[in-house]
């Protein structure tokens, strides 16, 4: 789609969005030398001509419910509250827990602000955040069977799910890809929503790690539904109508504010 009469800054910023595949308005502002306020009116613009989807704080290219953006970028991507969220996951989380992390860049952020912690007993499908915990000499690590992705080092298929299912643990800490306005959490891989699906079924706590960006993020398979989530930890506070669908669905919001 063309947007008719734009002008070579915003080409510019239609490009560089492209290239990273978000990024949040301040870069956007600095990378191309203008005001804040000529990002947002030239993303706004943009976004009305359906070219990028804005979401708290930043933009991006509009949402394919089929594939999600790549692991490197997802890694980057707002990694201030990712870490944020992490630290208000950590404090959460007692000494001598059990826990499943699942898949997600997410969820690596908060095994980063475990490494503290003692007496963990932490089972995962994700060797990035097996590869973190095992410099915690106080936690041991348990990782699942299955197929390694490449593209993420994680781990999926049924082998997988057959693993999860011998385990009862205290929290499982989750990620996601999108939250829609139903209500439904949504992710991209049919095979990791299988596992995670089971994580949900083998914990007495689910815990849901997820930067404001997912809120009314599409993907095509579902996941699960607000109900079945005990705790949201997010970033920022979250749009309509997410906070009246968290309290029909009885879950706690956790803000990690700055």
């Amino acid at each position: 789609m063309a947007l008719a009469n734009s002008n070579p800054r915003q080409i510019n910023l239609l490009d560089t969005v492209r290239q990273r595949g978000a990024i949040s308005v301040e870069e956007l502002a600095d990378m191309l030398g203008v005001t804040l306020q000529t990002v947002r009116r030239d993303v706004q613009r943009l976004a009305d001509a359906g070219l990028l989807t804005r979401f708290h704080g930043g933009v991006r290219v509009p949402s394919s419910t089929t594939e999600n953006i790549g692991y490197q970028q997802r890694e980057t991507l707002h990694a201030e509250g990712k870490a944020r969220i992490a630290q208000a996951v950590a404090a959460k989380v007692p000494d001598g827990s059990s826990l499943i992390l699942n898949i997600g860049t997410t969820t690596e952020a908060v095994a980063k602000a475990l490494l503290r912690h003692r007496g963990l007993r932490v089972i995962t499908n994700n060797l990035n955040v097996a590869n973190i915990l095992c410099a915690n000499a106080q936690c041991e690590v348990i990782v699942a069977g299955g197929t390694v992705r490449a593209r993420d080092r994680a781990i999926v298929g049924e082998p997988t799910v057959d693993f999860m299912r011998q385990f009862k643990v205290d929290i499982a800490v989750i990620g996601i890809s999108g939250i829609e306005a139903d209500g439904s959490l949504r992710d991209f891989d049919l095979r990791e929503v299988k596992v995670a699906q089971t994580i949900i079924s083998q914990a007495r706590e689910v815990w849901l790690a997820a930067d404001a960006s997912k809120f009314n993020r599409p993907a095509m398979v579902q996941l699960a539904e607000l109900s079945q989530i005990d705790c949201l930890f997010t970033d920022a506070p979250p749009p309509p109508p997410f906070p009246e669908l968290l309290e029909q669905a009885q879950v706690r919001l956790e803000i990690a504010n700055p």
